[in-house]
């Protein structure tokens, strides 16, 4: 057995083991501290050495085979500043909403998430999110919780502001710019899917530009598309950029399971910072508008009434008070039916209201959308057969 020598043996350099050439790892002139030594104190000294070799041995795999921290990549250091960065600013909402059927009422409850958008206790979220809700409460990351009050929505573009008040001012998410996006960018969601707090999802931006239609009917414009995983919960977070900006709004899903397959839907920034400033002064979102009541042409009515376009937008009828008078745009005169509704014609034909084709009033709002109060704005009529420009005076109404 290495290591050890029979009781009474004093033949110490037997080599019959192999060891010798490995013993030289001790240093030379180590053993002449020993010199003169008794039988008995040379073979505790080679018990000594081979311990020491082994110790050596020991040490040196410890060095070699210990398991080291890797270091993390520069993605996943993207990964962990954003969170760090942008985590404080969402929180956990939760609503409680009345239900009356025949017999009783009873609470609902409803969750969703939201950015604080103002160090007061502003906090942006998703219309849905506190639809109809009697009473909302927020959650900070901390776990500090506060009731909310509404303070403005815009059901068009699913948006709405809530106000707290902390005792401290708050860390607000910092705003991008939703213009500047490009498909496959990596996004980060932040939020609360399923109750689960400050949940962080990354992904990437799968397509701009898309219309949504909500579960009312709506239909909102350009919205960002992306497969970050976006469940129940997630609505009203932000969808974040690799700089740590909201760059939209997570607002909606397609599935069919009930969770997220990849297919995520945010309101652009670019429409939350248009809002906003209405929401919290007046409640509600100001919209230009012409004031008229117009019919959308399509070929068999344009057949038959014998108008010289089959797309645009038949004046019917002009508010007296609104831009529209005002720039001189005219209603019809001559009352038709159709299909069991009356309508004027006679009128002008708007083809065009800002440089943009339209043929439905949807269109005539896009095209107003975001003009502000004073703005002139060029509606292309015909009038007679004759093509017309009016400059129409922007005024914006809720």
């Amino acid at each position: 057995m290495l290591g050890t020598l029979p009781a009474g043996d004093d033949h110490v350099e037997d080599d019959s083991s192999g060891l010798s050439g490995l013993y030289s790892v001790i240093p030379e002139g180590f053993g002449n501290l020993f010199c003169g030594m008794t039988r008995w104190g040379r073979r505790g000294f080679v018990r000594l050495k081979t311990s020491l070799f082994f110790l050596l041995v020991f040490v040196v795999l410890g060095m070699v085979y210990t398991p080291r921290v890797s270091a993390l990549t520069g993605e996943e250091e993207i990964n962990i500043k954003v969170y760090k960065e942008v985590s404080p600013s969402v929180v956990n909402i939760t609503t409680t909403t009345l239900i009356r059927d025949l017999f009783s009422i009873y609470p609902r409850k409803g969750a969703g998430s939201g950015s604080i958008i103002d160090p007061s206790g502003y906090v942006l979220t998703n219309y849905h999110v506190i639809e109809g809700a009697s009473e909302i409460m927020v959650t900070l990351i901390d776990g500090r919780k506060y009731p909310a009050r509404f303070v403005g929505a815009d059901s068009e573009n699913d948006i709405a502001v809530i106000k707290i008040n902390p005792e401290k001012r708050l860390a607000p998410v910092r705003l991008g710019d939703s213009d500047k996006l490009q498909v496959g960018q990596k996004v980060f969601a932040i939020g609360n899917p399923f109750g689960l707090n400050s949940t962080l999802t990354t992904g990437i931006i799968s397509a701009l530009g898309r219309p949504l239609t909500t579960e009312g009917g709506r239909v909102i414009e350009s919205v960002i598309q992306t497969d970050a995983p976006i469940n129940p919960g997630n609505s009203g977070g932000p969808l974040i950029n690799t700089s740590g900006e909201m760059i939209g709004i997570n607002t909606a899903i397609f599935t069919r399971s009930g969770g997220s397959i990849g297919i995520g839907f945010a309101i652009p920034v670019k429409t939350v910072k248009i809002l906003i400033p209405d929401l919290i002064r007046y409640g509600r979102v100001r919209r230009a508008w012409l004031g008229i009541i117009g019919v959308p042409l399509w070929k068999e009515l344009s057949l038959a009434l014998r108008l010289p376009v089959e797309k645009g937008i038949l004046v019917s009828e002009v508010d007296r008070s609104a831009p529209a008078a005002r720039a001189g745009i005219r209603g019809g005169s001559t009352p038709v039916e159709i299909s069991g509704t009356v309508i004027y014609v006679g009128g002008d034909i708007i083809i065009s209201v800002d440089g943009r084709p339209v043929g439905s009033m949807e269109d005539i709002k896009r095209a107003l959308r975001g003009k502000k109060e004073g703005q002139v704005v060029a509606v292309e009529v015909i009038r007679a057969g004759k093509r017309l420009t009016l400059k129409v005076p922007v005024r914006l109404k809720s």
